[in-house]
């Protein structure tokens, strides 16, 4: 197999190749093609699939074997002419096989190209970062959260139903004085000024106490999901069965030694002060390095081919389709269930594949004016920190992820980290 030739077309990020598939690895094409049909092929005189390749050849014709042999070969042929010519290929948008026979064949293939971009302005991007400054309400928040977990639901005996407790109710709603699908529950469990219910719902409840039967009347929100209701006045007939809240324990050095390994409430404090830092650092890294990304997606500012777009959601479809088979199901079962169709979740896809793919190609373009080199030893050791990750000897990595390719990851991080070191925080 060999490139006759390659040509740029005027049409951005396209090229034009005339490939050439020689005799030998033709011929061991027709002959694959042929072992792998003859078992279905009746030819008078033989038993099914014995018929040689010649006498069948001699009876359908020289070519009957060919349009599978070009399917066999054509995929590795463009591959390899598309490396030969320095190319690195995204997408086909066009392919003619030209002359066919016992001798190979020829092909012409438009390929789409990555584009190399050229970009500027990426030194000194100006980036507001986030405090990480701890604060003692931060501190106390963070306790309070604790002691929230910590807490026990308590039956309320002595008053009526405050916003933050949980109501135990029945309740059966009707619309014109008919009852409606779904609007009836049993011993419910309902968090007072949570806004979960129908706007007026939960205010309605609050001040009844345990026992109390009553109406109330509420009216659906106009774009309520449930067309038949939508905007309706509605009643509902409520029994108050019993009205619990949530007891927080004292804050003391007992308490500490019941959710930590501290003695004392101080130390304690300590502890939460540097989990509150660490939480605040991680967030304001994550938002410096978004507001950096979203700045460098500015600066691909020359045409995308659209099939890199495509591409990136069909890589983030598989991606999602392999999380979900780690959960026990798969992509068609989820469509299935939630009803939705796999174009509507692609569409959903296509605003963060495109920033990726333009990410992608400018931090390729810094790695490319920086110069930036990865060495062999870089490559291994990154080999053994990804066999570390997944727990995994090295040696197995590499089958799944080519050296030449993650020397490309290790550039793009390398300039990230250049963009980073360069940024100018305000």
């Amino acid at each position: 197999m060999s490139l006759n030739k390659s040509t740029k077309l005027e049409e951005a990020n396209k090229f034009e190749l005339e490939v050439a598939v020689d005799k030998e690895t033709f011929a061991a094409a027709t002959t694959k093609v042929y072992k792998k049909q003859v078992k279905n092929i009746n030819i008078p005189g033989f038993r099914k699939g014995k018929a040689p390749k010649h006498i069948i050849e001699r009876m359908y014709g020289k070519g009957v074997f060919y349009d599978d042999a070009i399917e066999e070969t054509y995929p590795t042929a463009l591959s390899e002419a598309t490396i030969e010519a320095g190319l690195k290929a995204v997408g086909v948008d066009d392919l003619k096989i030209n002359e066919v026979s016992d001798d190979g064949y020829t092909f012409t293939a438009v390929v789409i190209v990555a584009p190399e971009l050229t970009v500027e302005g990426y030194k000194g991007i100006e980036v507001e970062k986030l405090s990480t400054e701890v604060t003692d309400e931060l501190v106390e928040e963070e306790l309070q959260a604790v002691r929230e977990r910590n807490g026990r639901m308590v039956t309320v005996e002595d008053r009526a139903a405050e916003n933050g407790d949980t109501a135990v109710i029945d309740f059966e709603g009707f619309v014109d004085g008919v009852a409606f699908e779904g609007g009836k529950a049993e011993n419910y469990n309902l968090r007072l000024g949570d806004g979960n219910f129908i706007p007026g719902f939960e205010d309605a409840i609050v001040g009844h106490s345990t026992g109390e039967e009553f109406t109330i009347d509420v009216t659906f929100p106009e774009d309520y999901n449930a067309e038949n209701l939508a905007g309706k006045a509605a009643q509902f007939k409520i029994k108050l069965h019993e009205i619990k809240t949530k007891e927080l324990p004292e804050v003391d050095d007992d308490f500490v030694k019941d959710v930590s390994e501290k003695d004392t409430l101080e130390e304690y404090k300590e502890e939460l002060k540097e989990k509150v830092a660490e939480r605040l650092q991680e967030k304001a890294d994550k938002d410096f390095d978004d507001k950096l990304t979203d700045a460098l997606t500015e600066l691909a500012t020359e045409e995308i081919p659209e099939v890199m777009f495509d591409n990136e959601v069909r890589d983030m479809l598989n991606e999602f389709d392999m999380r979900l088979r780690q959960q026990g199901m798969d992509l068609k079962t989820y469509l299935q269930y939630t009803g939705m169709d796999q174009g509507a979740i692609e569409a959903t896809y296509k605003p963060q594949a495109e920033k990726r793919v333009k990410i992608r190609l400018v931090l390729e373009a810094i790695a490319r004016q920086e110069a930036i080199e990865v060495s062999d030893e870089d490559v291994e050791n990154e080999y053994k920190k990804l066999g570390e990750t997944y727990n995994m000897e090295a040696e197995n990595v590499k089958t799944f992820i080519a050296s030449e390719a993650l020397a490309q990851d290790i550039k793009v991080e390398r300039a990230m980290q250049l963009v980073r070191d360069n940024a100018k925080v305000k």
